[in-house]
């Protein structure tokens, strides 16, 4: 049995993850410090034989007794309201945390794929994003403790796998959603619909005409699945071209709710990317991979399982405690 460590298994993806490979007959060795993460996501794993949880800072080094075929490196705050509450351990995790991962599967004969984003692209001057694009990206602004991390941990991947000959895969993910979200993480639209259900005005930032694209959790997690296993050393975007606006998506999901909410607007953050839209040619030609699931379906599975919360979770405000990981 191949055995596969997952780094920030606890998260919105890493949880998908872990229970892929585990229905793919590996044998998983889940890793999460929980600065972000949630144990709650692996409930329908930990009694499975062959799952075990480490509870583990990746900045710090990594030991795994025995053989490891696979790395699948997702540890990183993802939210907003995480990466600018946190900073310098979102800086740490891109760069510390890859090279301990990256160390490891050298030393174990490994292959890792990394997750990169989207964001690598910053505010993108090219439209859709295809991986030959560079970006335009701030790296002193607020939000280049993430677009940098992920860039820094690009480039050392294949650093590794050029010099070492390291096995590698880079996934750039663009917005992805579904159950496993966390309503308070910042991002638009657990916050839209957290809004529609405690009966609260929707807030769009800016004019409302900025443009996202949305990739239901399967969908992405497939891909990523396809990509581990292929040939592709390049970065692969994933993710849904289907895209739309802000404000239009801000009146889809108060029509999915049932409610009679109002919009309201305010200032833009500061670079915050006005287009999101993947150019996915090179998925659908090394990897056979589109979407499948539509955003009118994954909206309603995404609300389906928020319907499912308690009321303490609806209106919980604060969802993480940083303060012991702030002296790091």
């Amino acid at each position: 049995m191949e055995r596969v460590l997952v780094t920030g298994a606890a998260g919105f993806l890493g949880s998908h993850l872990c229970e892929r490979f585990i229905k793919e007959g590996f044998r998983v060795e889940a890793m999460d410090n929980l600065i972000t993460g949630d144990l709650n996501n692996l409930s329908a794993l930990m009694d499975h034989p062959n799952f075990s949880f480490h509870k583990h800072d990746v900045t710090e080094f990594i030991n795994i007794e025995g053989d490891l075929d696979h790395i699948l490196h997702f540890a990183s705050p993802a939210s907003p309201i995480d990466y600018l509450k946190i900073p310098i351990q979102t800086l740490k995790v891109g760069s510390l945390g890859i090279h301990n991962c990256l160390g490891l599967a050298k030393d174990k004969g490994a292959r890792v794929t990394i997750a990169s984003t989207s964001e690598i692209y910053g505010d993108p001057e090219v439209h859709p994003q295809h991986e030959e694009y560079f970006g335009h990206v701030n790296t002193i602004g607020p939000r280049g403790v993430y677009d940098e991390a992920k860039r820094f941990q690009e480039s050392i991947t294949m650093a590794y796998h050029r010099y070492h000959g390291l096995e590698t895969r880079i996934v750039r993910i663009f917005n992805t959603y579904g159950p496993r979200m966390r309503l308070n993480d910042g991002r638009v639209l657990p916050a839209f619909i957290g809004q529609a259900l405690r009966g609260e005005d929707l807030t769009v930032f800016g004019t409302g005409s900025q443009t996202r694209s949305f990739c239901y959790v399967d969908d992405l997690i497939e891909g990523i699945y396809r990509l581990h296993f292929s040939d592709e050393t390049r970065p692969v975007n994933i993710g849904n071209p289907d895209e739309i606006t802000i404000g239009d998506f801000a009146e889809e999901i108060i029509a999915l709710t049932g409610t009679d909410q109002q919009v309201v607007y305010r200032d833009l953050p500061e670079n915050d990317p006005k287009q999101r839209q993947p150019d996915i040619t090179r998925a659908k030609a090394v990897l056979g991979w589109k979407p499948t699931v539509d955003r009118a379906e994954g909206l309603q599975r995404t609300y389906a399982y928020f319907k499912t919360l308690t009321k303490e979770e609806l209106y919980k405000s604060e969802h993480k405690d940083f303060t012991d990981f702030r002296k790091n």
